[in-house]
């Protein structure tokens, strides 16, 4: 993105010092691995009447296929708002029905408890996971089981889906192929964060 932006000659306004670069943030980013349908970025311009529609024409004629700028508006939210992630999983698994992974993920998420060793700052520790969980639905499809759920996300908590397959494949014995998307974020009142 930042190569995109330095390309496309918006107007961004460059920290100083040294090394200055451009000013871009990105509220949570996505992990490693994941598909972001809805992800949003902060930059800071130097020109404040410069056209929304000139930075969305100028970063899409700079991005790769795939990549789109789709909208530009003001900040609504501040990043320290976000409290919650949706996230899309699908776990498929040529060996394994649809109907036993949904039965094995409604078991897993209807535990009192979903603990997991989880790296932090002082080591390794056991995390409970379940309190994060703030609503989920599973869905059978004829070749996968689809998750639909909203985890804790966030400066102040913040709960990889990652633990969740973890949590699974421990508990099962099993090593499912899970395609990971975050949907969209949210305030702690559940609104979208724009």
């Amino acid at each position: 993105m930042l190569r995109a932006l330095h390309k496309s000659k918006i107007p961004i306004w460059h920290t100083e010092g040294f090394n200055p670069h451009p000013f871009a943030t990105f509220p949570l980013p996505l992990s490693l691995g994941f598909r972001g349908i809805n992800e949003c970025m902060d930059v800071k311009l130097e020109d404040d009447n410069y056209s929304y529609q000139d930075i969305i024409n100028k970063m899409n004629d700079c991005l790769p296929r795939g990549i789109r700028v789709f909208n530009v508006t003001e900040p609504q939210m501040k990043a320290g708002k976000i409290a919650y992630a949706e996230f899309k999983m699908i776990f498929e698994d040529s060996r394994t029905s649809s109907h036993t992974i949904c039965n094995q993920l409604a078991e897993l998420l209807n535990l009192e408890k979903i603990e997991i060793e989880k790296k932090s700052k002082k080591g390794m520790k056991l995390v409970d996971i379940k309190p994060a969980i703030k609503s989920y639905k599973i869905i059978e499809n004829f070749d996968n089981a689809e998750l639909n759920i909203i985890l804790s996300a966030g400066s102040t908590e913040n709960v990889n889906p990652n633990l969740l397959v973890t949590s699974l494949n421990n508990r099962f014995e099993v090593e499912y192929q899970v395609d990971i998307t975050k949907i969209d974020l949210y305030d702690s009142e559940m609104k979208k964060f724009r």
